[in-house]
C-alpha cells in the first residue's frame, strides 16, 4: 500500500509542479524573469514552489 500512495502523492506533486510551470509561462513577467521561475522550479520543485506561490509574478 505503501508505494500506491507515494506514488499518488508523487503524481499529484508533478501535476502541481507543471501547473506553476505553465501560470509562469503565461505570467507577463519579463523572459528572463519567466526562465528563471521555471529553472528554479524544475531544479527545486518544492522549495521552488513555495516561493513562486510566495514571491512570484501576480499576473
Amino acid at each position: 500500500m505503501g508505494i500506491e500512495v507515494g506514488g499518488l502523492l508523487g503524481l499529484i506533486w508533478l501535476i502541481i509542479v507543471v501547473w506553476a510551470i505553465v501560470k509562469v509561462a503565461k505570467s507577463s513577467a519579463g523572459g528572463v524573469a519567466k526562465l528563471l521561475w521555471i529553472l528554479i522550479l524544475l531544479f527545486f520543485p518544492v522549495l521552488g514552489l513555495i516561493v513562486w506561490l510566495l514571491l512570484g509574478p501576480k499576473g
